[in-house]
């Protein structure tokens, strides 16, 4: 006879074992506000992360927008074509890069470049026990690696986003008008025209915000809470990239419903 006793004393422990990572992860989000002060003060050490977060990024997000923008600009004008609106095609691919797909997958980038290397990091670092000698030494962990980390997450990741977004117009401007022949002032001028600063851009800077906190927060605890082996940091960093992609795309649910235009 199956007895159904064990799945369900499995299914209540993996639950039980998920809300005390989620309670510890909020504690440590706590911890990582309070210990910022410093962060501030030798602000260096957050242009130093900044750099290798957000500006070592910037190719394949470079590249990523613009190969998703020309993708974009050729699917749109086939759908495009049939309804005789092929002028429209600088407003479908500016609306889906600022209001979705550039916040969205530069931050799934971000997670799987920048949040895995600072999760391999760190994990390398309490492997080598270099976290126990700062604390011997009088220096907090939380002020000198994970706060520099977690705000040069923020910081990166809105710029990020823009950049993506940019280089994505200007990939379906490569493909609309340059390869294909829609007329420019159209392009330029009816995408203008549908674009809002208040209700795009600034939504998806919103959101690109969210996400760099998300990420920074999931990738600086999973390499902070790593255990202290090989297979550990590893499994660690593997976690830190599929967590965050599963977390930005539940908020980007949760934040696109907040956002809906009043008259939409």
């Amino acid at each position: 006879m199956l007895d159904v006793r064990r799945p369900l004393a499995r299914l209540g422990h993996n639950f039980i074992e998920g809300l005390w990572r989620v309670g510890s992860m909020a504690r440590f989000f706590a911890l990582v506000i309070a210990s910022s002060a410093t962060s501030f003060v030798r602000f260096r050490l957050v242009m130093r992360e900044v750099y290798y977060s957000g500006v070592l990024s910037l190719i394949i997000i470079i590249v990523s927008g613009l190969f998703i923008g020309m993708v974009l600009g050729l699917q749109g004008f086939q759908t495009l074509q049939k309804y005789g609106a092929t002028e429209s095609i600088g407003v479908l691919v500016a609306l889906s890069l600022t209001r979705e797909l550039g916040p969205v997958v530069s931050a799934i980038l971000f997670a799987a470049r920048a949040g895995s290397a600072i999760t391999a990091e760190i994990g390398l670092m309490k492997t080598t026990e270099q976290l126990t000698a700062m604390d011997m030494m009088a220096v907090s962990p939380m002020a000198r690696v994970i706060a520099p980390r977690f705000w040069a997450g923020i910081i990166s990741m809105p710029i990020l986003s823009l950049l993506f977004s940019a280089m994505g117009v200007f990939g379906g401007y490569i493909v609309g008008v340059v390869l294909i022949g829609v007329d420019n002032g159209a392009f330029w001028s009816q995408m203008q025209a549908a674009v809002e600063f208040r209700y795009d851009v600034l939504n998806g800077l919103l959101k690109a915000f969210v996400f760099g906190v998300a990420v920074t927060v999931i990738a600086t605890f999973e390499g902070y809470d790593a255990p202290p082996t090989a297979e550990g940091v590893s499994g660690a960093t593997t976690r830190t990239v599929v967590t965050s992609a599963l977390v930005i795309l539940a908020l980007d649910l949760v934040l696109t419903a907040f956002m809906l235009r009043p008259d939409a």
